[in-house]
């Protein structure tokens, strides 16, 4: 190791390279770090990597996207998606799938995880394939599964966000049959945020509510005015009923007085091949962001009330909001409107994964890309009954 690299190592959270166990290596930024410096870590880490595995490895990126996709050598995989989130459900099948199989090929294969920003989306993967590997590992592999376990609690689950805990959790319970799939479409009709954060000088906030399925926003509320002590309670109802299937994702911000600045009330991720009632709640400790904002009531909670159809649910007035809300449904307000995800993929056209690729694939024989660009996707369908996506997944 280069002392150029063991300087970065020693400095702070700069770089930091980690083998979770002999085949299975971490490699995080902060998303703070410069590009110089980024790109200059990056080529010394691509030199030891070289010097100590040759060819024998495959790149996971799980930040976003750097070079342009055209240029993507099929060795470096991309699989990223936005910091502090978790990933698609079947992205962590596909993701699973992809280290079994270069890990399968040959003992001396070895997985090298790529971040840029916290490292709750490293732990994510990590945690993941633990509980994949677990379902058909040998006795030997103990100890690798131990190695990831600690590399979770240690490293990752201090600095990650419930929903990424939730979905590994969710990924757990589908493998080993604990969570049973429900297939049926879900309308959302109400949104009741129990206990008003307080983001205004003078107490209550300016709540209104974004959902995203699979990460492309599906429904836009009004901005609620809400005053009054901490334990009001606001509704947010939505008729006639929001269809919902896959991964959601819903964000709830509050938009400032006379200030054209929004902030994150809360955001919570779930996926609704888990929901199995027509009502789910999520406490303060469930919540992203949130959890950790005293802003935010200690008692807060979010409910969710589904049905079947998208016909009004009856007997359901006793959740109109007091007299101490009102709502402002003027949604063209161009702060209102913004996607925060729509430039997800799409900002600097970097080369420094590239060039780190560049810099280790002097000599790979073609045979070994021709293998690994076929992991790119996998159609894992959620839907299926348990033991059919159990061997569909085994097949893939």
């Amino acid at each position: 190791m280069s002392a150029s690299l063991l300087q970065a190592l020693d400095e702070g959270y700069e770089l930091d390279l980690i083998y979770i166990t002999e085949r299975i290596i971490s490699v995080s930024f902060p998303s703070s770090v410069e590009e110089q410096s980024y790109a200059a870590n990056l080529r010394e880490v691509a030199s030891m990597l070289r010097s100590k595995h040759g060819h024998s490895y495959l790149l996971f990126n799980l930040s976003e996207k750097r070079y342009d996709i055209s240029q993507l050598n099929p060795k470096v995989l991309d699989f990223g998606w936005p910091d502090h989130h978790a990933p698609a459900l079947d992205k962590i099948c596909s993701i699973c799938k992809a280290m079994d199989t270069w890990l399968s090929a040959d003992s001396h294969n070895v997985v090298v995880i790529h971040n840029k920003g916290n490292r709750g989306r490293t732990g994510v993967v990590v945690a993941a394939y633990m509980h994949y590997s677990n379902i058909s590992a040998s006795a030997d592999q103990a100890l690798d599964r131990f190695a990831m376990k600690r590399f979770y609690e240690d490293k990752v689950l201090p600095v990650g966000q419930p929903s990424q805990k939730r979905y590994v959790e969710y990924f757990s319970g589908l493998l080993s049959g604990q969570i049973k799939i429900n297939n049926k479409p879900l309308f959302l009709h109400h949104v009741i945020m129990h206990g008003i954060p307080d983001f205004e000088s003078k107490g209550g906030c300016r709540p209104f509510l974004k959902i995203y399925q699979a990460m492309q926003p599906v429904y836009t509320s009004g901005i609620y005015n809400v005053q009054g002590d901490s334990q009001t309670s606001i509704c947010i109802t939505i008729e006639p009923g929001l269809l919902l299937k896959g991964d959601i994702l819903l964000k709830c911000y509050h938009k400032r007085y006379r200030s054209p600045c929004r902030d994150v009330i809360f955001r919570v991720q779930f996926h609704t091949c888990a929901v199995h009632d027509l009502g789910i709640v999520f406490g303060k400790d469930e919540l992203d962001e949130t959890f950790k904002d005293d802003r935010f009531p200690e008692y807060g909670k979010v409910e969710f009330i589904f049905s079947f159809g998208p016909e009004k649910i009856h007997g359901m007035d006793h959740l109109e909001n007091g007299p101490t809300v009102s709502v402002d449904y003027n949604t063209q307000d161009p702060l209102i409107r913004w996607d925060s995800y729509e430039n997800f993929n799409h900002g600097r056209s970097s080369v420094v994964l590239l060039l780190f690729w560049n810099h280790l694939s002097v000599g790979t024989s073609q045979s070994k890309l021709d293998t690994v660009h076929t992991f790119t996707d996998w159609p894992v369908d959620l839907f299926q009954p348990p033991h059919h996506r159990f061997q569909s997944m085994m097949r893939l």
